[in-house]
């Protein structure tokens, strides 16, 4: 299941926040901040879809991630891997290392990673 554009910007601000009362994600909405009635909804569906849930605190609610960022942004990017590069990681990165305008230290320090990621894995 997915996240809409919106719901992925309130999962944004759970994972900042770790735990949070729906005063606390509307806090963190630029101007001109949405309904609460509307964050309510955003809330409800994510809950719905398994990717928030709750613990009630008095009457008011206290939201928080049963999704790791790391585990949501790793599902997109493989299924973006899949859907645009062949399911090839090599495709992805040649086209990410040509098209990202990457200078020299951080194509460098990429190397780093890919260099220790090498070293792990033998």
């Amino acid at each position: 299941m997915q996240l809409s554009k919106t719901e992925e910007q309130v999962m944004q601000y759970l994972w900042k926040l770790k735990e949070a009362f729906m005063k606390d994600i509307l806090v963190e909405f630029p101007e001109p901040k949405p309904a609460t009635t509307t964050v309510a909804t955003l809330l409800k569906r994510m809950r719905d879809k398994g990717f928030i849930d709750y613990k009630l605190n008095g009457k008011s609610r206290k939201y928080f991630p049963l999704v790791k960022k790391s585990d949501y942004f790793s599902k997109h990017v493989n299924k973006l891997i899949k859907n645009f590069f062949n399911d090839s990681a090599s495709q992805f990165a040649s086209f990410f290392t040509k098209e990202t305008n990457l200078s020299v230290d951080e194509l460098e320090e990429l190397r780093k990673v890919i260099d220790n990621q090498i070293k792990e894995q033998k």
